[in-house]
Formats: structure tokens, C-alpha cells, sequence
């Protein structure tokens, strides 16, 4: 069997601002499951997007577009 290289997905990179708390605790769960912090943050943002349903995602935008 041959060495295979899979592509990945293509990734930007962003700067987010997070308390220190947050980022202390995705430090602390990322060692323990044994994954990269970036990792962790991917698969929570992942799976928050996948379980909100259309008005929650409506009411964030509104929220983020300045409408009331």
C-alpha cells in the first residue's frame, strides 16, 4: 500500500479575542483529548452552526447587522 497524501480543506487564518477563562478551559479539553486547541475550536464552531436552528441563526444575524 502506498503513502497517500488526502487534501484538506482550504483554511484561512483569523484572529479572535476570547477570555481567558474560555481559552484556558479549550486548553485544559484539548489535552485531555489529546487534539490541537484549533482543532477543538473548529469541531465546537462546527457542531454550534449544525444544531441552530433558522431563527436563532436569524435573530444572530439581526443582531450582527444592527437590525432591531
Amino acid at each position: 500500500m502506498m503513502f497517500k497524501i488526502q487534501q484538506n480543506e482550504q483554511t484561512v487564518n483569523k484572529t479572535f479575542r476570547l477570555p481567558v477563562r474560555l481559552i484556558e478551559e479549550l486548553t485544559q479539553v484539548a489535552a485531555e483529548e489529546k487534539i490541537s486547541v484549533n482543532n477543538l475550536v473548529r469541531q465546537c464552531c462546527e457542531y454550534a452552526l449544525n444544531n441552530m436552528n433558522a431563527d436563532s441563526r436569524k435573530e444572530l444575524y439581526d443582531i450582527d447587522s444592527g437590525k432591531e
